[in-house]
C-alpha cells in the first residue's frame, strides 16, 4: 500500500526543518522530510562542536562534497562547494554566522514584477519571528523565536585592535549589522547556543519531533524525481540508503513511491534544479537530449546561479595573542575535554566573533564587502601556515554580476550536476576583487596593529598590481558557501516561482522554499535569509495570512556633496 502525507518535503536542511516544523502544527495535517543524508545524533560530538566546523567541511561522513566544473575565468580550477550531508542541511556543518542581508537587498527584491510583498517591510516580521536574539527585541529583532542567537564575545585582543583599525581606515562601527545599520563593523551574532552548534534541525525539528505525531522524518532516503498525474504533482519516488552506503531494503525492490498533497522541494540551490530536470521541469531542448519527458518548459531552471567567493589576507602576529597554539594536535584532547565536560573553551566558539560590511568605493549605495576577522590564520580545512602565531580577515565583493549554472548531465540522481560559477567573469566582478584587497591591506596596516602585525603571510607583498591580485584571487580564491538563485521567484521569462504562492510556474501541487528561490544573493551569509524566505513561505503554502508588513527606518548612506562633486 503506497503512503499518503498532506505535504511531502523534500530535503531535511535549513528550508527543511523551518517547513516540517511549521507545517506540521495543524495537528490535521500529516506531514513528511525525506532527508537524503544521514541524521544529526547527538552523540555525533563533530557537528555539534561549533570549533570543529573545520573537520566537517570535506569529510565524506558530513560533506556531499560537490565541485564545479573547471572555472574558466580561475585557470581551470574546480572550487569545492560543501553542503551538509547530514540533518539540518548545511546548517549542520557552516560557519554559524547570522546575517540577515541589507535591508536594501530585499527592496531590491520588491522592486522586481509580482515581488512586492518581498520588500523589507513584509520580510522583517519573519526575520523577528525566527529570532531569540539574546541582545535584546527592538522594533528590528526578535526575541521569541526558535533560533536562540548569541554575540561573539570577541575578548582578544586582536578584535580590539581590528576594530580600532577599522575606524582609523575611515569606516564606522555599528550597534548590529542585522538591525537598523548593517554598515559598519561590530561583534556577528552566531548560532551556538550553550557552547554547542544550535542548527535548523536543532531548533525547528528535535524539539517537536517525539511529540508531533502528524510529523514523519526520514533520513537515508534520496529522492529521484517528482511524480506526476495529469500534469500535477502527486508524489514522489525515492530509495532509502544504510549509513554508510548501499540500498535499505529488499534486493531488487526498487524505488519507493509516496503520494502527496502537496510534493515541497527544499533541497538547496544545487539538489532543487537538480530534482526539477530529472522529473521534467527545466529548458525543454536539453531534457530532450537527455530523453526526459518534459513535464513543464521553464528555461530559468538551474539558471542565474549565484555565490560569494573570498579570500583570507592573513598576517603573521609578533605577539603571542592568537589562537594559532590551539590548532596543534597535542593540544586538542585537553581542548575536546573542555568542551565535553564545561561546554566551553576554544570548542565551544566559532572564532567567527567579529566582521563587518564596507563599501569598497562611494558609487555604490550600499556596503559590497564583507569581512570576517579571526584572531587565528587558518583555512577550512585546518591548515595553518608556517607562523607560530597570526590573523586574517576573510574577504570579498557581495554583489559580483557573474551568473552560472547547475545543470544535470545525467538521469541518474546519484550524479552530482554540472556547476559552473563563472567567477571573475564581469568587468565589475574583477574590479570589485581588486578595490577589496586594498580595503583590507588598508584596515590590516593601520596603526592599531602596529603592535601585533609581523608582516603579511598571505598573499603576500610580491603580490601588488592589480593583475597580481587578481592572478592570485583566481588561484586561491574559495566559497563562501552561498550558492542561490537557481530556480528565482518572480514573474520574467526566467522566473520558475510564483512569489505570492511558492508554486512552480504551470505545475500545480509542487513548491520551492529553499536558497534556490531568492532572486539576488544577499549581502552576507545566506543563512538567514533562508530561515526567513522559508518561515514566510510556510504560510503561503500552509495557506495562512501572511505576517503584516512591519515598515521600519533603516540606514541608507548619503553621499555628500563633496563625494559627488
Amino acid at each position: 500500500m503506497v503512503e499518503r502525507y498532506d505535504y511531502v518535503i523534500v530535503g531535511g536542511g535549513s528550508a527543511g526543518c523551518v517547513l516540517a516544523n511549521r507545517l506540521s502544527e495543524d495537528p490535521s495535517t500529516s506531514v513528511l522530510v525525506l532527508e537524503a543524508g544521514r541524521s544529526d545524533f547527538a552523540w555525533d560530538l563533530l557537528i555539534h562542536m561549533p570549533a570543529a566546523l573545520t573537520m566537517v567541511i570535506g569529510n565524506p561522513l558530513y560533506d556531499w562534497r560537490y565541485q564545479s566544473e573547471p572555472e574558466p575565468f580561475m585557470h581551470g580550477r574546480r572550487v569545492s562547494h560543501g553542503r551538509g550531508k547530514v540533518l539540518g542541511g548545511s546548517s549542520s556543518i557552516n560557519g554559524m554566522i547570522f546575517q540577515r542581508g541589507n535591508p536594501l537587498d530585499f527592496e531590491r527584491w520588491g522592486a522586481d514584477p509580482g515581488m512586492q510583498s518581498w520588500d523589507y517591510a513584509h520580510c522583517l516580521p519573519y526575520f523577528k519571528k525566527m529570532e531569540n536574539c539574546l541582545t535584546g527585541a527592538d522594533e528590528w529583532r526578535g526575541g521569541d523565536g526558535p533560533l536562540e542567537l548569541e554575540r561573539g564575545p570577541a575578548t582578544n585582543p586582536l578584535f580590539s585592535a581590528f576594530f580600532e583599525a577599522v575606524q582609523q581606515a575611515g569606516h564606522p562601527l555599528t550597534d548590529d549589522v542585522n538591525g537598523y545599520q548593517q554598515e559598519g563593523f561590530h561583534e556577528f551574532d552566531r548560532t551556538i547556543r550553550n557552547g554547542r552548534r544550535l542548527s535548523a534541525a536543532r531548533a525547528y525539528v528535535h524539539p517537536v519531533r517525539k511529540i508531533r505525531k502528524n510529523l514523519t522524518v526520514r533520513t537515508l532516503s534520496l529522492v529521484h524525481r517528482v511524480i506526476f498525474k495529469d500534469g500535477r504533482a502527486v508524489g514522489v519516488e525515492y530509495t532509502r540508503s544504510l549509513p554508510f552506503g548501499g540500498p535499505l531494503g529488499r534486493v531488487g525492490s526498487g524505488p519507493q513511491r509516496v503520494e502527496a498533497g502537496e510534493v515541497v522541494l527544499a533541497g538547496g540551490a544545487i539538489n532543487t534544479p537538480q530534482l526539477l530536470q530529472l522529473s521534467g521541469i527545466g529548458n525543454a531542448a536539453e531534457l530532450g537530449k537527455l530523453g526526459i519527458d518534459v513535464v513543464a518548459d521553464l528555461p530559468g531552471v538551474g539558471e542565474n546561479l549565484q555565490d560569494h567567493l573570498e579570500v583570507y589576507v592573513q598576517h603573521a602576529c609578533k605577539q603571542p595573542v592568537s589562537l594559532n597554539p590551539s590548532l596543534k594536535l597535542w593540544r586538542r584532547p585537553a581542548i575536546g575535554l573542555e568542551w565535553l565536560l564545561r561546554k566551553t573553551g576554544p570548542a565551544s566558539t566559532n572564532h567567527f566573533e567579529g566582521g563587518g560590511f564596507a563599501r569598497s568605493n562611494d558609487d555604490v549605495g550600499y556596503p559590497n564587502l564583507m569581512f570576517h576577522f579571526l584572531p587565528v590564520a587558518v583555512r577550512y580545512d585546518g591548515s595553518s601556515p608556517a607562523a607560530d602565531h597570526g590573523y586574517q580577515v576573510h574577504i570579498g565583493p557581495m554583489y559580483s554580476d557573474a551568473r552560472g549554472s547547475v545543470k544535470i548531465t545525467s538521469t541518474d540522481p546519484r550524479r552530482a550536476p554540472a556547476m559552473t560559477f563563472n567567477y571573475l567573469s564581469t568587468e565589475q566582478d574583477r574590479r570589485e576583487w581588486v578595490e577589496a584587497i586594498h580595503v583590507a591591506r588598508e584596515i590590516l596596516a593601520q596603526p592599531a596593529f602596529a603592535d601585533f602585525s609581523d608582516g603579511e603571510i598571505s598573499p603576500g607583498p610580491e603580490v601588488s598590481t592589480d593583475e597580481e591580485i587578481l592572478d592570485w584571487v583566481a588561484r586561491d580564491a574559495e566559497t563562501a558557501y552561498h550558492p542561490s538563485c537557481t530556480a528565482k521567484m518572480g514573474t520574467d521569462d526566467l522566473a520558475v516561482v510564483d512569489p505570492l504562492t511558492m508554486g512552480v510556474h504551470g505545475v500545480p501541487g509542487l513548491r520551492v522554499a529553499d536558497a534556490s528561490v531568492m532572486p539576488y544573493v544577499t549581502n552576507g551569509n545566506i543563512y538567514a535569509p533562508v530561515i526567513m524566505l522559508a518561515e514566510k513561505a510556510a504560510d503561503l503554502i500552509g495557506g495562512n495570512t501572511p505576517l503584516e508588513a512591519q515598515p521600519v527606518p533603516f540606514y541608507r548612506h548619503v553621499v555628500s556633496s563633496e563625494q559627488s562633486a
